[in-house]
Protein backbone atom coordinates (compact mmCIF):
# COMPACT_ATOMS: atom_id res chain seq x y z
CA UNK A 1 0.00 0.00 0.00
CA UNK A 2 1.28 3.77 -0.97
CA UNK A 3 -0.22 6.67 0.53
CA UNK A 4 0.78 9.93 -0.65
CA UNK A 5 0.29 12.30 1.67
CA UNK A 6 1.37 11.67 5.37
CA UNK A 7 -0.98 13.88 7.14
CA UNK A 8 -4.20 12.86 5.32
CA UNK A 9 -7.32 11.98 6.77
CA UNK A 10 -9.89 9.81 6.20
CA UNK A 11 -12.42 11.84 4.37
CA UNK A 12 -9.29 13.10 2.21
CA UNK A 13 -8.91 9.55 0.87
CA UNK A 14 -10.91 8.55 -1.75
CA UNK A 15 -8.18 6.33 -3.55
CA UNK A 16 -6.42 3.56 -1.99
CA UNK A 17 -3.39 1.76 -3.52
CA UNK A 18 -2.70 -2.05 -2.34
CA UNK A 19 0.33 -3.84 -3.91
CA UNK A 20 0.23 -7.62 -3.26
CA UNK A 21 2.06 -11.16 -5.06
CA UNK A 22 -0.74 -12.60 -7.77
CA UNK A 23 -0.95 -15.94 -8.45
CA UNK A 24 -4.85 -17.00 -9.08
CA UNK A 25 -6.25 -14.17 -6.51
CA UNK A 26 -4.55 -11.00 -4.54
CA UNK A 27 -3.19 -12.10 -1.56
CA UNK A 28 -2.96 -9.05 1.31
CA UNK A 29 -0.41 -9.92 3.85
CA UNK A 30 -2.17 -10.01 7.22
CA UNK A 31 -5.30 -11.22 9.22
CA UNK A 32 -7.71 -7.79 9.85
CA UNK A 33 -8.49 -9.13 13.90
CA UNK A 34 -4.86 -7.93 14.49
CA UNK A 35 -4.67 -5.18 16.60
CA UNK A 36 -0.71 -5.01 15.41
CA UNK A 37 -1.55 -4.71 11.70
CA UNK A 38 -3.71 -1.16 12.51
CA UNK A 39 -1.84 2.09 11.65
CA UNK A 40 -2.93 5.55 12.20
CA UNK A 41 -3.12 7.45 8.59
CA UNK A 42 -1.95 10.27 10.00
CA UNK A 43 1.08 8.57 10.72
CA UNK A 44 2.11 6.40 7.13
CA UNK A 45 4.30 7.87 5.07
CA UNK A 46 5.39 7.88 1.47
CA UNK A 47 7.22 4.51 0.10
CA UNK A 48 10.14 5.51 -2.18
CA UNK A 49 11.51 2.44 -2.48
CA UNK A 50 9.80 1.41 -5.73
CA UNK A 51 8.17 3.44 -8.43
CA UNK A 52 4.39 4.45 -7.91
CA UNK A 53 1.85 1.97 -9.49
CA UNK A 54 1.84 1.66 -13.10
CA UNK A 55 -0.79 4.42 -14.32
CA UNK A 56 -3.56 4.56 -15.68
CA UNK A 57 -5.24 1.37 -14.31
CA UNK A 58 -6.21 -0.30 -17.50
CA UNK A 59 -8.74 -2.47 -15.89
CA UNK A 60 -11.84 -1.32 -13.66
CA UNK A 61 -15.40 -2.37 -12.58
CA UNK A 62 -17.82 -0.88 -10.63
CA UNK A 63 -18.69 -2.78 -7.52
CA UNK A 64 -21.74 -1.59 -6.36
CA UNK A 65 -25.00 -0.87 -8.18
CA UNK A 66 -25.15 2.88 -7.29
CA UNK A 67 -21.65 2.81 -8.64
CA UNK A 68 -20.08 4.63 -5.71
CA UNK A 69 -16.84 2.20 -5.54
CA UNK A 70 -14.94 1.83 -8.39
CA UNK A 71 -12.33 -0.68 -8.48
CA UNK A 72 -9.57 -0.83 -11.03
CA UNK A 73 -6.13 -2.61 -11.36
CA UNK A 74 -3.00 -3.44 -13.20
CA UNK A 75 -0.87 -6.55 -13.56
CA UNK A 76 2.61 -7.11 -13.56
CA UNK A 77 3.59 -10.76 -14.36
CA UNK A 78 7.23 -10.40 -14.88
CA UNK A 79 7.29 -9.40 -10.86
CA UNK A 80 3.95 -11.32 -10.31
CA UNK A 81 1.96 -7.78 -8.77
CA UNK A 82 -1.30 -6.84 -8.99
CA UNK A 83 -1.89 -3.08 -8.29
CA UNK A 84 -5.45 -1.79 -7.35
CA UNK A 85 -7.17 1.64 -6.87
CA UNK A 86 -10.66 1.91 -5.02
CA UNK A 87 -11.98 5.19 -5.77
CA UNK A 88 -14.71 6.18 -3.35
CA UNK A 89 -17.25 8.43 -4.18
CA UNK A 90 -18.85 9.06 -0.96
CA UNK A 91 -16.46 7.74 1.99
CA UNK A 92 -18.85 8.29 5.16
CA UNK A 93 -17.60 6.80 8.12
CA UNK A 94 -15.28 4.20 6.40
CA UNK A 95 -15.05 1.39 3.78
CA UNK A 96 -14.55 -2.36 3.62
CA UNK A 97 -12.92 -4.54 0.95
CA UNK A 98 -12.63 -7.81 0.87
CA UNK A 99 -12.16 -10.87 -1.22
CA UNK A 100 -13.50 -14.72 -0.40
CA UNK A 101 -13.82 -18.08 -2.15
CA UNK A 102 -17.61 -17.00 -2.86
CA UNK A 103 -18.56 -14.30 -1.37
CA UNK A 104 -19.43 -14.86 1.91
CA UNK A 105 -18.60 -12.78 5.02
CA UNK A 106 -17.24 -15.83 7.16
CA UNK A 107 -13.18 -16.48 6.26
CA UNK A 108 -13.45 -13.50 4.33
CA UNK A 109 -9.83 -11.61 4.42
CA UNK A 110 -10.30 -7.71 4.57
CA UNK A 111 -8.72 -4.68 4.04
CA UNK A 112 -10.57 -1.90 6.24
CA UNK A 113 -10.30 1.74 6.60
CA UNK A 114 -11.81 3.66 9.29
CA UNK A 115 -12.55 6.25 11.17
CA UNK A 116 -12.95 6.48 15.14
CA UNK A 117 -14.19 10.21 15.31
CA UNK A 118 -10.74 11.64 16.00
CA UNK A 119 -8.21 9.64 14.14
CA UNK A 120 -8.39 7.62 10.78
CA UNK A 121 -6.62 3.80 10.88
CA UNK A 122 -6.28 1.39 7.76
CA UNK A 123 -6.21 -2.19 8.78
CA UNK A 124 -4.82 -4.98 6.35
CA UNK A 125 -6.09 -8.30 6.04
CA UNK A 126 -5.17 -11.31 3.37
CA UNK A 127 -9.08 -12.55 -2.11
CA UNK A 128 -15.58 -13.07 -5.31
CA UNK A 129 -14.36 -9.14 -4.21
CA UNK A 130 -16.45 -8.33 -1.20
CA UNK A 131 -17.28 -4.51 -0.17
CA UNK A 132 -18.75 -2.58 2.64
CA UNK A 133 -19.91 1.43 3.90
CA UNK A 134 -19.17 2.05 7.25
CA UNK A 135 -22.32 3.76 8.30
CA UNK A 136 -21.11 4.75 11.97
CA UNK A 137 -17.47 5.12 13.47
CA UNK A 138 -15.33 2.62 15.08
CA UNK A 139 -12.81 3.11 17.93
CA UNK A 140 -10.86 0.13 17.21
CA UNK A 141 -11.55 -3.34 14.54
CA UNK A 142 -12.98 -5.31 17.47
CA UNK A 143 -16.19 -2.95 16.98
CA UNK A 144 -16.64 -4.02 13.39
CA UNK A 145 -20.15 -6.51 12.67
CA UNK A 146 -20.18 -7.20 9.20
CA UNK A 147 -23.79 -8.36 9.86
CA UNK A 148 -24.44 -5.00 10.59
CA UNK A 149 -23.64 -3.47 7.80
CA UNK A 150 -24.53 -3.03 3.96
CA UNK A 151 -22.21 -5.26 2.12
CA UNK A 152 -21.91 -6.38 -1.48
CA UNK A 153 -21.03 -8.54 -3.88
CA UNK A 154 -19.12 -8.46 -7.22
CA UNK A 155 -17.19 -11.23 -9.03
CA UNK A 156 -13.79 -10.16 -10.92
CA UNK A 157 -11.58 -11.89 -13.41
CA UNK A 158 -8.27 -10.10 -12.23
CA UNK A 159 -5.59 -11.81 -14.18
CA UNK A 160 -5.54 -10.47 -17.66
CA UNK A 161 -3.42 -10.87 -21.03
CA UNK A 162 -0.79 -8.21 -20.92
CA UNK A 163 -0.12 -8.01 -24.34
CA UNK A 164 -0.88 -5.29 -26.58
CA UNK A 165 -4.43 -5.99 -28.54
CA UNK A 166 -3.57 -6.81 -32.75
CA UNK A 167 -4.46 -3.42 -34.89
CA UNK A 168 -7.60 -3.61 -36.35
CA UNK A 169 -7.72 -3.80 -40.59
CA UNK A 170 -9.14 -0.28 -41.91
CA UNK A 171 -12.24 -2.21 -43.81
CA UNK A 172 -13.20 -3.35 -40.54
CA UNK A 173 -17.74 -2.96 -40.20
CA UNK A 174 -19.11 -2.91 -36.72
CA UNK A 175 -22.58 -4.31 -36.16
CA UNK A 176 -24.56 -3.60 -32.96
CA UNK A 177 -26.50 -6.36 -31.40
CA UNK A 178 -28.49 -4.66 -28.71
CA UNK A 179 -31.98 -5.06 -26.66
CA UNK A 180 -34.45 -3.04 -27.95
CA UNK A 181 -34.99 -0.05 -25.47
CA UNK A 182 -36.27 -2.97 -22.54
CA UNK A 183 -37.45 -2.29 -19.45
CA UNK A 184 -35.57 -4.10 -16.91
CA UNK A 185 -37.86 -6.16 -14.83
CA UNK A 186 -37.20 -4.78 -10.88
CA UNK A 187 -36.54 -8.11 -9.97
CA UNK A 188 -32.75 -8.92 -8.73
CA UNK A 189 -32.30 -11.59 -11.97
CA UNK A 190 -33.40 -11.57 -15.33
CA UNK A 191 -32.26 -13.18 -18.49
CA UNK A 192 -33.47 -11.24 -21.81
CA UNK A 193 -33.62 -12.74 -25.24
CA UNK A 194 -33.55 -10.94 -28.36
CA UNK A 195 -33.50 -12.51 -32.08
CA UNK A 196 -31.45 -10.10 -34.31
CA UNK A 197 -31.42 -10.70 -38.26
CA UNK A 198 -28.30 -10.25 -40.28
CA UNK A 199 -28.92 -8.94 -43.51
CA UNK A 200 -29.71 -11.93 -46.79
CA UNK A 201 -27.16 -10.60 -48.84
CA UNK A 202 -24.60 -10.75 -46.24
CA UNK A 203 -21.34 -12.38 -47.77
CA UNK A 204 -19.21 -14.36 -45.68
CA UNK A 205 -17.09 -12.48 -42.92
CA UNK A 206 -14.70 -12.78 -40.27
CA UNK A 207 -15.46 -11.79 -36.97
CA UNK A 208 -11.75 -9.82 -35.39
CA UNK A 209 -13.43 -7.94 -32.17
CA UNK A 210 -15.81 -7.70 -30.26
CA UNK A 211 -16.60 -5.39 -27.07
CA UNK A 212 -19.78 -4.05 -25.15
CA UNK A 213 -22.27 -1.66 -25.64
CA UNK A 214 -23.64 -0.91 -22.19
CA UNK A 215 -26.22 2.12 -21.95
CA UNK A 216 -24.78 4.54 -19.02
CA UNK A 217 -26.10 3.91 -16.11
CA UNK A 218 -26.55 0.88 -16.24
CA UNK A 219 -22.97 -0.61 -16.02
CA UNK A 220 -23.87 -1.80 -12.85
CA UNK A 221 -26.85 -4.28 -13.65
CA UNK A 222 -25.78 -5.50 -17.13
CA UNK A 223 -24.04 -8.56 -15.72
CA UNK A 224 -23.13 -10.45 -18.70
CA UNK A 225 -23.98 -10.70 -22.49
CA UNK A 226 -23.88 -13.33 -24.87
CA UNK A 227 -24.52 -13.28 -28.79
CA UNK A 228 -25.27 -16.95 -30.73
CA UNK A 229 -25.79 -18.29 -33.90
CA UNK A 230 -28.95 -20.04 -35.09
CA UNK A 231 -28.86 -23.13 -36.46
CA UNK A 232 -28.59 -23.09 -39.94
CA UNK A 233 -30.64 -25.94 -40.64
CA UNK A 234 -33.89 -23.78 -39.69
CA UNK A 235 -34.44 -20.96 -42.24
CA UNK A 236 -36.92 -19.47 -40.56
CA UNK A 237 -36.40 -18.01 -36.64
CA UNK A 238 -39.23 -15.67 -35.11
CA UNK A 239 -38.90 -11.92 -33.63
CA UNK A 240 -38.77 -12.11 -30.08
CA UNK A 241 -38.24 -10.31 -27.39
CA UNK A 242 -38.61 -11.11 -23.49
CA UNK A 243 -37.53 -13.38 -20.55
CA UNK A 244 -35.62 -16.81 -22.03
CA UNK A 245 -37.53 -18.80 -19.66
CA UNK A 246 -40.68 -17.36 -20.88
CA UNK A 247 -42.94 -20.26 -21.23
CA UNK A 248 -44.20 -18.98 -24.50
CA UNK A 249 -41.36 -18.08 -26.12
CA UNK A 250 -40.68 -19.53 -29.82
CA UNK A 251 -39.35 -23.51 -29.27
CA UNK A 252 -37.34 -22.34 -32.23
CA UNK A 253 -35.35 -19.95 -29.60
CA UNK A 254 -33.68 -23.35 -28.46
CA UNK A 255 -31.46 -23.58 -31.64
CA UNK A 256 -29.37 -20.66 -30.78
CA UNK A 257 -26.57 -22.04 -29.26
CA UNK A 258 -23.49 -21.83 -31.48
CA UNK A 259 -21.78 -19.04 -29.40
CA UNK A 260 -20.87 -16.46 -31.43
CA UNK A 261 -19.82 -13.70 -28.20
CA UNK A 262 -19.85 -13.51 -24.71
CA UNK A 263 -18.89 -10.98 -22.48
CA UNK A 264 -19.44 -10.20 -18.36
CA UNK A 265 -18.97 -7.36 -16.04
CA UNK A 266 -15.45 -6.14 -15.89
CA UNK A 267 -14.55 -8.03 -19.50
CA UNK A 268 -12.49 -5.96 -21.90
CA UNK A 269 -12.92 -6.05 -25.53
CA UNK A 270 -12.08 -9.16 -27.47
CA UNK A 271 -9.76 -9.34 -30.16
CA UNK A 272 -8.83 -13.31 -32.35
CA UNK A 273 -5.19 -13.04 -33.31
CA UNK A 274 -4.08 -11.37 -36.42
CA UNK A 275 -3.76 -14.84 -38.55
CA UNK A 276 -8.04 -16.03 -37.83
CA UNK A 277 -11.29 -14.59 -37.71
CA UNK A 278 -14.87 -15.78 -36.51
CA UNK A 279 -16.79 -16.69 -39.63
CA UNK A 280 -20.43 -15.06 -39.91
CA UNK A 281 -22.19 -14.57 -42.94
CA UNK A 282 -22.21 -16.15 -45.98
CA UNK A 283 -23.00 -19.91 -47.30
CA UNK A 284 -23.57 -22.24 -44.29
CA UNK A 285 -24.31 -19.85 -41.68
CA UNK A 286 -27.51 -18.78 -40.35
CA UNK A 287 -28.27 -14.66 -40.95
CA UNK A 288 -30.32 -15.15 -37.15
CA UNK A 289 -28.68 -14.22 -33.69
CA UNK A 290 -30.00 -14.28 -30.28
CA UNK A 291 -28.77 -11.99 -27.96
CA UNK A 292 -28.80 -13.35 -24.00
CA UNK A 293 -28.34 -10.16 -21.94
CA UNK A 294 -28.38 -11.27 -17.94
CA UNK A 295 -29.43 -8.44 -15.50
CA UNK A 296 -28.62 -8.46 -12.07
CA UNK A 297 -31.13 -6.07 -10.14
CA UNK A 298 -30.51 -6.29 -6.47
CA UNK A 299 -32.30 -3.09 -5.37
CA UNK A 300 -35.08 -3.90 -7.44
CA UNK A 301 -34.72 -0.68 -9.51
CA UNK A 302 -37.88 0.18 -11.47
CA UNK A 303 -38.56 1.72 -14.76
CA UNK A 304 -35.13 1.57 -15.84
CA UNK A 305 -34.95 1.17 -19.79
CA UNK A 306 -31.59 -0.39 -21.57
CA UNK A 307 -30.50 -1.40 -24.86
CA UNK A 308 -27.26 -2.34 -23.79
CA UNK A 309 -25.80 -5.85 -25.97
CA UNK A 310 -22.05 -6.33 -28.12
CA UNK A 311 -20.60 -4.79 -30.88
CA UNK A 312 -19.39 -7.05 -33.26
CA UNK A 313 -16.31 -5.52 -35.57
CA UNK A 314 -15.86 -7.61 -38.67
CA UNK A 315 -13.92 -7.32 -41.85
CA UNK A 316 -14.85 -9.02 -45.56
CA UNK A 317 -11.05 -9.12 -46.20
CA UNK A 318 -10.72 -12.78 -44.84
CA UNK A 319 -7.70 -13.65 -42.53
CA UNK A 320 -5.80 -16.46 -43.41
CA UNK A 321 -7.47 -19.14 -40.86
CA UNK A 322 -11.03 -19.39 -39.96
CA UNK A 323 -11.50 -19.53 -36.24
CA UNK A 324 -13.52 -21.98 -34.46
CA UNK A 325 -15.50 -22.82 -31.24
CA UNK A 326 -15.08 -26.70 -29.90
CA UNK A 327 -17.11 -28.04 -26.86
CA UNK A 328 -15.11 -30.18 -24.39
CA UNK A 329 -16.21 -31.69 -21.44
CA UNK A 330 -19.66 -33.75 -20.71
CA UNK A 331 -22.08 -34.10 -22.74
CA UNK A 332 -25.77 -32.83 -21.36
CA UNK A 333 -27.44 -36.12 -19.82
CA UNK A 334 -28.92 -37.12 -16.64
CA UNK A 335 -26.45 -40.32 -17.24
CA UNK A 336 -23.89 -37.76 -15.07
CA UNK A 337 -24.87 -37.15 -11.84
CA UNK A 338 -23.73 -35.64 -8.52
CA UNK A 339 -25.37 -37.18 -5.32
CA UNK A 340 -27.10 -34.66 -2.63
CA UNK A 341 -25.08 -33.29 0.33
CA UNK A 342 -21.86 -32.91 -1.05
CA UNK A 343 -19.00 -30.74 -0.12
CA UNK A 344 -16.91 -31.49 -3.42
CA UNK A 345 -17.88 -34.11 -6.29
CA UNK A 346 -15.59 -34.14 -9.20
CA UNK A 347 -17.14 -34.99 -12.62
CA UNK A 348 -15.14 -35.52 -15.52
CA UNK A 349 -15.33 -35.08 -19.79
CA UNK A 350 -12.99 -36.44 -21.83
CA UNK A 351 -11.66 -35.63 -25.83
CA UNK A 352 -9.84 -38.86 -26.06
CA UNK A 353 -6.70 -39.23 -27.90
CA UNK A 354 -8.49 -41.67 -31.07
CA UNK A 355 -10.45 -38.46 -31.55
CA UNK A 356 -8.12 -36.28 -31.77
CA UNK A 357 -6.26 -38.63 -33.88
CA UNK A 358 -9.05 -39.29 -35.87
CA UNK A 359 -10.06 -35.42 -36.62
CA UNK A 360 -7.84 -32.88 -36.24
CA UNK A 361 -4.78 -31.85 -38.88
CA UNK A 362 -1.02 -32.98 -38.78
CA UNK A 363 -0.25 -29.47 -37.19
CA UNK A 364 -2.81 -29.08 -34.79
CA UNK A 365 -4.89 -26.33 -33.90
CA UNK A 366 -4.11 -23.78 -31.44
CA UNK A 367 -6.39 -22.60 -28.68
CA UNK A 368 -6.19 -18.43 -27.55
CA UNK A 369 -8.99 -18.33 -25.28
CA UNK A 370 -11.59 -20.39 -23.41
CA UNK A 371 -15.26 -19.70 -21.67
CA UNK A 372 -15.47 -22.26 -18.83
CA UNK A 373 -19.36 -23.24 -18.35
CA UNK A 374 -21.00 -25.14 -15.13
CA UNK A 375 -24.87 -24.55 -13.69
CA UNK A 376 -25.48 -23.31 -9.76
CA UNK A 377 -23.21 -26.40 -8.32
CA UNK A 378 -20.39 -25.80 -10.02
CA UNK A 379 -17.77 -24.48 -8.02
CA UNK A 380 -14.58 -25.18 -10.01
CA UNK A 381 -13.55 -26.13 -13.90
CA UNK A 382 -10.13 -27.64 -14.93
CA UNK A 383 -8.98 -28.20 -18.45
CA UNK A 384 -5.68 -30.09 -19.25
CA UNK A 385 -3.71 -31.70 -22.10
CA UNK A 386 -2.39 -34.82 -21.64
CA UNK A 387 0.37 -35.98 -24.35
CA UNK A 388 1.76 -39.63 -24.27
CA UNK A 389 0.07 -40.43 -20.95
CA UNK A 390 1.33 -37.19 -19.03
CA UNK A 391 -0.57 -34.31 -18.27
CA UNK A 392 1.65 -31.45 -20.55
CA UNK A 393 0.17 -28.01 -18.91
CA UNK A 394 -2.98 -26.48 -18.32
CA UNK A 395 -5.89 -24.94 -20.57
CA UNK A 396 -7.79 -23.21 -18.44
CA UNK A 397 -8.25 -23.12 -14.70
CA UNK A 398 -10.92 -21.30 -12.38
CA UNK A 399 -11.43 -22.97 -9.15
CA UNK A 400 -13.34 -20.22 -8.22
CA UNK A 401 -15.60 -20.19 -11.01
CA UNK A 402 -19.43 -19.35 -10.47
CA UNK A 403 -21.91 -19.44 -13.13
CA UNK A 404 -22.82 -15.84 -12.71
CA UNK A 405 -19.73 -15.18 -14.06
CA UNK A 406 -18.61 -16.12 -17.51
CA UNK A 407 -16.80 -14.50 -19.77
CA UNK A 408 -14.10 -16.03 -22.53
CA UNK A 409 -10.89 -15.38 -21.32
CA UNK A 410 -7.79 -15.09 -23.82
CA UNK A 411 -5.29 -17.13 -22.80
CA UNK A 412 -1.78 -15.56 -22.01
CA UNK A 413 -0.21 -18.52 -24.13
CA UNK A 414 -1.77 -20.53 -26.51
CA UNK A 415 -1.84 -23.92 -26.63
CA UNK A 416 -1.04 -26.27 -29.37
CA UNK A 417 -3.00 -29.96 -29.32
CA UNK A 418 -2.07 -32.45 -31.56
CA UNK A 419 -3.03 -35.21 -33.02
CA UNK A 420 -3.01 -38.11 -30.62
CA UNK A 421 -3.19 -35.58 -27.45
CA UNK A 422 -6.16 -35.72 -24.98
CA UNK A 423 -7.90 -32.99 -23.48
CA UNK A 424 -9.64 -33.79 -19.97
CA UNK A 425 -12.00 -31.45 -18.47
CA UNK A 426 -13.19 -31.74 -15.07
CA UNK A 427 -15.66 -29.79 -12.56
CA UNK A 428 -16.29 -29.23 -9.25
CA UNK A 429 -19.30 -29.24 -7.71
CA UNK A 430 -21.02 -28.50 -4.27
CA UNK A 431 -24.70 -29.80 -3.34
CA UNK A 432 -24.53 -29.45 0.16
CA UNK A 433 -27.58 -27.69 -0.11
CA UNK A 434 -29.70 -30.38 -2.17
CA UNK A 435 -31.72 -33.26 -0.80
CA UNK A 436 -31.70 -34.82 -4.05
CA UNK A 437 -29.67 -35.75 -7.01
CA UNK A 438 -28.45 -33.34 -9.00
CA UNK A 439 -28.49 -35.14 -12.86
CA UNK A 440 -27.04 -33.49 -15.71
CA UNK A 441 -29.04 -31.47 -18.26
CA UNK A 442 -30.18 -28.27 -19.75
CA UNK A 443 -32.14 -27.35 -16.63
CA UNK A 444 -30.58 -24.75 -14.04
CA UNK A 445 -30.89 -26.62 -11.33
CA UNK A 446 -29.28 -29.52 -13.35
CA UNK A 447 -25.68 -29.67 -14.21
CA UNK A 448 -23.45 -29.08 -16.97
CA UNK A 449 -19.56 -29.11 -17.29
CA UNK A 450 -17.98 -27.95 -20.58
CA UNK A 451 -15.39 -25.46 -21.68
CA UNK A 452 -15.98 -23.75 -25.23
CA UNK A 453 -12.47 -23.77 -26.62
CA UNK A 454 -11.65 -20.88 -29.31
CA UNK A 455 -9.02 -22.10 -31.86
CA UNK A 456 -7.56 -21.85 -35.01
CA UNK A 457 -7.27 -23.48 -37.68
CA UNK A 458 -11.28 -24.61 -37.34
CA UNK A 459 -11.50 -28.34 -38.16
CA UNK A 460 -14.86 -30.27 -38.90
CA UNK A 461 -14.64 -31.59 -35.14
CA UNK A 462 -17.21 -29.49 -33.12
CA UNK A 463 -17.90 -31.58 -29.74
CA UNK A 464 -15.61 -33.70 -28.22
CA UNK A 465 -17.38 -34.71 -25.15
CA UNK A 466 -18.18 -37.94 -23.21
CA UNK A 467 -20.15 -40.07 -20.58
CA UNK A 468 -19.78 -42.69 -18.76
CA UNK A 469 -20.83 -46.10 -20.62
CA UNK A 470 -25.00 -46.80 -19.72
CA UNK A 471 -24.42 -50.52 -19.72
CA UNK A 472 -22.10 -50.10 -16.74
CA UNK A 473 -24.43 -47.42 -15.20
CA UNK A 474 -27.07 -49.76 -14.95
CA UNK A 475 -24.56 -52.14 -12.86
CA UNK A 476 -24.22 -49.60 -10.35
CA UNK A 477 -28.34 -49.31 -9.75
CA UNK A 478 -28.39 -53.20 -9.55
CA UNK A 479 -25.43 -53.42 -6.87
CA UNK A 480 -26.64 -50.54 -5.04
CA UNK A 481 -30.06 -51.29 -5.09
CA UNK A 482 -29.00 -55.35 -4.09
CA UNK A 483 -27.06 -53.79 -1.27
CA UNK A 484 -29.82 -51.07 0.19
CA UNK A 485 -32.06 -54.78 0.51
CA UNK A 486 -34.19 -53.35 -2.77
CA UNK A 487 -34.42 -56.91 -4.65
CA UNK A 488 -36.90 -55.55 -7.18
CA UNK A 489 -34.88 -53.81 -9.79
CA UNK A 490 -36.43 -51.50 -12.37
CA UNK A 491 -33.42 -51.11 -14.67
CA UNK A 492 -35.08 -49.92 -18.07
CA UNK A 493 -38.16 -49.77 -16.46
CA UNK A 494 -37.78 -45.63 -15.50
CA UNK A 495 -35.88 -42.71 -16.36
CA UNK A 496 -32.27 -42.70 -15.66
CA UNK A 497 -33.48 -39.72 -13.36
CA UNK A 498 -36.09 -41.61 -11.66
CA UNK A 499 -33.31 -44.17 -10.64
CA UNK A 500 -31.52 -41.74 -9.25
CA UNK A 501 -33.63 -40.28 -7.50
CA UNK A 502 -35.31 -43.59 -5.71
CA UNK A 503 -31.62 -44.52 -4.65
CA UNK A 504 -31.08 -44.12 -0.44
CA UNK A 505 -27.94 -41.78 -0.70
CA UNK A 506 -25.28 -42.00 1.81
CA UNK A 507 -21.35 -42.14 1.95
CA UNK A 508 -20.97 -45.75 0.55
CA UNK A 509 -24.02 -45.15 -2.29
CA UNK A 510 -22.31 -41.60 -3.06
CA UNK A 511 -18.67 -43.56 -2.72
CA UNK A 512 -19.40 -46.06 -5.58
CA UNK A 513 -20.72 -43.75 -8.23
CA UNK A 514 -17.51 -41.90 -8.14
CA UNK A 515 -15.64 -44.56 -7.72
CA UNK A 516 -17.37 -46.07 -11.22
CA UNK A 517 -17.26 -42.50 -12.80
CA UNK A 518 -13.19 -42.94 -12.37
CA UNK A 519 -12.91 -46.21 -14.19
CA UNK A 520 -15.82 -47.40 -16.06
CA UNK A 521 -15.77 -47.22 -20.16
CA UNK A 522 -16.94 -43.68 -21.82
CA UNK A 523 -18.87 -42.93 -24.55
CA UNK A 524 -17.44 -40.89 -26.74
CA UNK A 525 -19.08 -37.83 -28.78
CA UNK A 526 -16.63 -37.26 -31.25
CA UNK A 527 -19.31 -34.88 -33.11
CA UNK A 528 -18.49 -33.44 -36.92
CA UNK A 529 -20.56 -29.63 -37.38
CA UNK A 530 -23.00 -31.63 -38.48
CA UNK A 531 -23.50 -33.31 -35.43
CA UNK A 532 -22.68 -36.57 -36.66
CA UNK A 533 -19.86 -38.95 -35.06
CA UNK A 534 -17.18 -38.97 -37.01
CA UNK A 535 -16.20 -42.71 -38.74
CA UNK A 536 -15.30 -45.11 -36.11
CA UNK A 537 -16.00 -47.19 -33.37
CA UNK A 538 -16.59 -44.74 -30.37
CA UNK A 539 -18.71 -46.88 -27.72
CA UNK A 540 -17.07 -48.68 -24.35
CA UNK A 541 -13.71 -46.49 -25.07
CA UNK A 542 -11.27 -46.68 -22.17
CA UNK A 543 -10.57 -43.50 -19.81
CA UNK A 544 -7.23 -41.69 -21.24
CA UNK A 545 -4.40 -43.24 -18.96
CA UNK A 546 -2.77 -40.53 -17.02
CA UNK A 547 0.56 -41.72 -15.60
CA UNK A 548 2.29 -38.30 -14.71
CA UNK A 549 0.07 -35.12 -13.24
CA UNK A 550 1.36 -31.47 -13.36
CA UNK A 551 2.92 -30.92 -9.95
CA UNK A 552 0.83 -27.86 -7.79
CA UNK A 553 3.72 -24.24 -9.31
CA UNK A 554 4.75 -22.75 -6.41
CA UNK A 555 5.67 -18.96 -6.55
CA UNK A 556 7.74 -16.40 -5.60
CA UNK A 557 6.72 -16.00 -1.66
CA UNK A 558 7.15 -19.47 -1.32
CA UNK A 559 10.49 -19.28 -2.76
CA UNK A 560 10.16 -19.89 -6.79
CA UNK A 561 11.44 -18.51 -9.40
CA UNK A 562 9.44 -15.58 -12.02
CA UNK A 563 8.11 -17.40 -15.08
CA UNK A 564 10.44 -17.61 -18.09
CA UNK A 565 7.94 -19.59 -20.38
CA UNK A 566 7.31 -18.10 -24.16
CA UNK A 567 4.16 -18.79 -25.81
CA UNK A 568 4.35 -21.33 -28.71
CA UNK A 569 4.88 -20.54 -32.47
CA UNK A 570 1.96 -20.33 -34.16
CA UNK A 571 1.66 -21.78 -37.76
CA UNK A 572 2.27 -19.32 -40.77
Amino acid sequence: MRILNKHLRLQDVTIMYFTALAALMVILVASYQAPANVVKVSSLKPDTSSPLPPLPMPFRVPLDPRRELQLAWNISYATQEIYMELRVAKLRHGVVLGMSDRGELNNADLVVLWESGNESYFGEGTVHVIYGFLEQRLTSLEQLNLSRIHTGLQRVLMLRPDTPPPTLPPDVQTRDVVAPNVTIPNQETTYWCFIHRLPETMTKNHIVMYESVITPGNEAIVHHMEVFECSPDIPEVPDYSGPCDDKMKPGKLNFCRHVLAAWAMGAEAFYYPPDAGLPIGGPGSSRFLRLEVHYHNPLLISGRRDSSGIRLHYTPSLRHYDGGIMELGLVYTPIMAVPPKQHAFYLSGYCTSKCTETALPPEGIFIFASQLHTHLAGRGVRTVLVRGGKELEIVQEDQHFSTHYQTIRVLRKMVNVLPGDALITKCTYNTEDRRQPTVGGFGIMEEMCVNYIHYYPRTQLELCKSHVDPGYLQKYFNFINRFQGNDRCVCGEVSVTEQYSQLQWDAFSGEVLDSLYNTAPISMHCNQSTARLFPGDWDKQPLPAVTSILEKPRYPCEGAALPTSRPPTAPV
